[in-house]
């Protein structure tokens, strides 16, 4: 059979391909829906991969199991002709590759991390390349619809669930001045805050003793805006530098 007849081509479409297509999304969609609960978790805690990253990997990691279910059906229901190659290798050999290309947007300055969602939907993208590689372009299509979804619009939905907002806060002290952790903290939860378990880092130069750590709010609507507590770290006795930015991107 000539690979562009009509006939070939239109297997690809045919009703037991785009049948099996949609069983391929309904199972992505269900693998979506439980990687955004888990990741809400995290997100509600302030971490740094949130709802949108852990839906796309778990989406993602769904569709390239969930292919070899059903060999029959790659290559438009050709799978039975010559195949110089086991498809399955490939694939690893892709995701094994993609995963090195999306830890390299991941970037980290002190305890704040960018870059994840970037690096999830680099993921998530090859595996809609894979499963237009074997012929599921149905549910390629779909992959793609929610994948894009996810990212333009889960967002929003974070924005309206409870969560809690997490700062990373970069403190040098003038010289000679002792900071005490007991007042940091009463301090943060004044404004809102609670300093995360296991993230104070100090380091100590020419007399001076820098703090690093990540507060995160007590709850979402009582703690103080960024903005405010930059003001108010200006005027905070022995602070001589600070730095305030988002803990999670």
């Amino acid at each position: 059979m000539n690979a562009l007849s009509f006939e070939s081509l239109a297997a690809y479409w045919s009703l037991p391909e785009v049948a099996t297509s949609i069983l391929v999304f309904m199972n992505l969609f269900g693998a979506l829906l439980l990687g955004l609960i888990v990741g809400y978790e995290r997100s509600y805690h302030g971490r740094a991969a949130g709802m949108r990253t852990y839906g796309l990997v778990c989406m993602a990691s769904a569709a390239l199991t969930v292919i070899t279910g059903y060999p029959s059906f790659w290559f438009g229901g050709h799978a039975n002709l010559i195949a110089t190659a086991d498809p399955t290798r490939v694939i690893q050999g892709v995701v094994t590759g993609i995963g090195f290309l999306g830890a390299g947007v991941i970037m980290k300055e002190g305890l704040n991390i960018s870059g994840l969602t970037t690096a999830a939907s680099i993921w998530a993208s090859s595996a809609i390349g894979i499963l237009v590689g074997v012929g599921f372009y149905a549910a390629a299509i779909l992959l793609t619809l929610l994948s894009a979804a996810c990212m333009m619009w889960i967002s929003r939905l974070e924005g309206w669930l409870p969560s809690r907002q997490a700062v990373s806060i970069d403190m040098r002290f003038r010289k000679g001045f002792v900071p005490h952790e007991d007042v940091l903290r009463r301090a943060a939860l004044e404004r809102g805050y609670e300093i995360a378990g296991g993230t104070i880092s100090i380091a100590y130069t020419d007399e001076q003793s820098e703090w690093h750590f990540v507060a995160v709010a007590v709850t979402k609507g009582a703690a103080a805006p960024i903005t405010a507590l930059a003001s108010e770290l200006a005027l905070f006795e022995g602070v001589e530098k600070f730095n305030l930015s988002p803990a999670r991107n």
